[in-house]
């Protein structure tokens, strides 16, 4: 792992670098190694800090939208597979430390393990440089770009108000899968319209999994709903 490399990715550079690598440990990691902190406390600050800067953001950016539509733009922009999204961008995944278990299952690459790493690496932020420099982090790398496009509104919206234009249809999402552990569980959900197949996605609930899955058909239907549609898994 190269902190150097992470941070001219992100042009900030760590006064305390032990912020950031725990930001990058996983808890399979730290419990085989007995040597470190993992990065769920960070996880867990950083979480709260996205929520400020975000709320703040759009706050700004929407003076006239009612809280319940704010809501759902927030709620848009930082969903797991956006924030997983962001965090490829960066190429957070080859940084992280994970157990052997982790790294052999391909959690690199997990949605779940990403966002979390990057919520940490907000909180991390944060600890180093103050709220400013955390504000501005999550602005260039969350929030850009959420201003113009149809991020700001959640997929299952976008994708009933696309396919109804024309008069009702219905849109069936039915749950096809759950896996993992009582407190990782992964759910499979697809989206029907009339019978037919348009996404399939997953998610830590079954709300996320049938945003994942609206998101993937409107991928598939050439929206580009999110900025996360442009990853190879869209956002839930």
């Amino acid at each position: 792992m190269t902190v150097k490399e992470l941070e001219a990715g992100i042009g900030y550079s760590f006064a305390d670098p032990v912020l950031l690598e725990t930001a990058l440990t996983h808890s399979s990691w730290a419990h085989e190694h007995q040597s470190r902190q993992d990065n769920e406390r960070l996880e867990f600050l950083g979480d709260a800090v996205l929520e400020l800067c975000s709320s703040h953001w759009l706050f700004g950016h929407f003076p006239k939208e009612a809280e319940g539509t704010l809501s759902r733009k927030r709620s848009a922009i930082v969903c797991e597979a956006s924030l997983a999204a962001c965090a490829r961008r960066i190429g957070l995944g080859k940084h992280l430390l994970l157990g052997n278990g982790e790294q052999k299952s391909g959690g690199r690459d997990r949605d779940s393990l990403l966002s979390d790493a990057f919520e940490a690496v907000i909180g991390a932020v944060y600890l180093d440089g103050g709220f400013e420099a955390a504000r501005d982090f999550v602005y260039a790398f969350v929030m850009s770009g959420a201003e113009h496009g149809p991020a700001a509104v959640d997929a299952k919206t976008v994708l009933q108000e696309l396919l109804q234009k024309d008069g009702e249809i219905a849109i069936v999402y039915r749950q096809t899968d759950m896996s993992g552990p009582d407190h990782d569980r992964q759910f499979t959900v697809v989206v029907e319209a009339d019978g037919k197949l348009l996404g399939e996605g997953t998610g830590r609930s079954k709300k996320q999994a049938e945003q994942a899955a609206a998101s993937m058909a409107l991928k598939k239907l050439g929206t580009g709903a999110h900025p996360a549609a442009e990853e190879e898994n869209a956002c839930i």
